[in-house]
């Protein structure tokens, strides 16, 4: 089904909401719901077409999941050696963490599986956790590094000791999933801060995770015991309202309870450098999980470079991020962020076209982007055709553009919004949006 937005120029931000369940916490809890001895209640779970891939997935391996019914799942775990060899491929739908964290959990079963996905997924690449995994003994096959991928049975796997060359959460939690089964200690090294929601996770279940600097690791062999998880409202979804209140002067938005890892708050460092009035209240610990309530108020943004340091803490949010440059005063530059072009779409050529196509060319690099922002105008946009290239992250940040558009905004290939944040042009429409939907063939 074909989908696009049709988004009405101008307007304020303005309401107290809570955005649907991490996406990255969703996933996790079923898969380790589902290696545990017990039943795991998940509370707070993304009812998105992306974690339903992961909870289909493990049904299809013999897991017996409840729900999801207004965000509440039970996951009846079958142990680490518990699943079954499924009758057929394992659909990840368009999830990349559903695939490369299930490398990790596959390549320790005693049965050969095959993994596929929708277009986009399987133009994603893989080699980057297939090829640390076949250190440890794990076969996986695949076409050019890209899925399908078919894993095969192994005698078992080899514990080792990896520095990562790419900063990726995915490539890390893949591995310390794959140590649970491997014999002895498997570290993982990276070169950069990535999120941490596994090694939390796993603790949570009790397994102990080491954590040295850079360094995380574990023992194989370890029992996860059953354990309730409480998701919180996912940063990354937050992300285009803090954006879209932030770009509106006026504007008075409260998210609540919404997920506070250290490693997630780097879209918090870009806005609140760039001058955004954003304040935090309401901390509390969840599961492992800080959160808090989180207020923004509409002012004047200011261009900045960004500080590479915050690139992989802030790496999903970027999309939107770009809006909010383009409505600052100055110049905002952005490197270091090459990760961007293998995400669902190109994420930096997608974003420099879709500017280009509402009236603000920018400068593309290899890594990032320079934007000269238009803050100083009360339309840095004149409106316009986008394509989303059925990227959910580009769909929602043209969307919240056109608060800033002197005419409307219309955006192409739509459909994958409810991926990862489902309802979002209710939720949109509730705090002042004008959003329309078309669908067709």
């Amino acid at each position: 089904m074909f989908q696009a937005y049709d988004v009405a120029p101008g307007g304020q931000v303005r309401g107290d909401i809570r955005v649907p369940g991490d996406k990255s916490i969703s996933h996790r809890a079923i898969m380790l719901g589902a290696l545990a001895e017990g039943v795991t209640e998940v509370h707070g779970f993304l009812e998105g077409a992306d974690a339903l891939a992961t909870a289909q997935i493990f049904r299809a391996m013999g897991v017996r999941i409840d729900g999801p019914e207004q965000g509440q799942v039970k996951v009846h775990g079958v142990g680490l050696h518990g699943l079954q060899a499924p009758a057929g491929d394992l659909d990840c739908g368009n999830s990349g963490t559903s695939m490369r964290l299930l490398c990790g959990i596959l390549a320790g079963q005693r049965f050969a599986t095959r993994m596929v996905g929708d277009a986009s997924l399987s133009r994603r690449p893989m080699r980057r956790v297939i090829d640390p995994l076949s250190r440890m003994g794990a076969r996986i096959d695949s076409q050019d590094g890209k899925p399908p991928l078919q894993v095969q049975p192994v005698d078992g796997l080899t514990a080792v000791d990896l520095k990562l060359a790419v900063a990726s959460a995915q490539v890390k939690s893949a591995l310390l999933l794959a140590g649970l089964y491997a014999d002895g200690e498997t570290r993982v090294t990276e070169p950069a801060p990535t999120r941490d929601h596994t090694e939390r996770m796993l603790t949570a279940f009790g397994v102990k995770v080491g954590r040295e600097g850079a360094t995380a690791s574990v023992q194989g062999g370890q029992v996860l015991r059953a354990a309730r998880v409480d998701v919180p409202a996912d940063i990354s979804s937050a992300a285009f309202f803090l954006v879209a209140a932030a770009i509106c002067p006026g504007s008075d938005l409260v998210l609540r309870h919404v997920g506070m890892n250290p490693t997630r708050t780097g879209v918090l460092h870009v806005l609140r450098a760039m001058g955004a009035d954003i304040t935090e209240s309401n901390p509390q610990l969840v599961g492992g999980e800080p959160v808090a309530d989180l207020h923004v108020r509409g002012g004047r943004l200011k261009g900045i470079t960004i500080d590479p340091a915050w690139v992989p803490l802030a790496i999903d949010e970027f999309p939107a991020l770009f809006i909010a440059a383009a409505c600052a005063e100055g110049v905002t530059e952005l490197r270091g962020a090459e990760e961007l072009r293998v995400k669902e779409s190109d994420r930096i050529q997608v974003m420099a076209d879709g500017l280009a196509a509402v009236g603000l060319p920018v400068t593309v690099l290899p890594d990032g982007m320079r934007i000269e922002g238009r803050g100083g105008e009360a339309h840095p946009f004149a409106g316009g055709t986008v394509e989303a290239h059925g990227d959910h992250r580009i769909a929602m940040s043209f969307t919240v553009a056109a608060l800033r558009s002197r005419g409307p905004i219309h955006v192409r290939d739509t459909a994958n919004v409810g991926t990862s944040f489902p309802g979002f042009v209710a939720l949109a429409r509730s705090v002042g949006l004008d959003v329309s939907v078309a669908e067709g063939d």
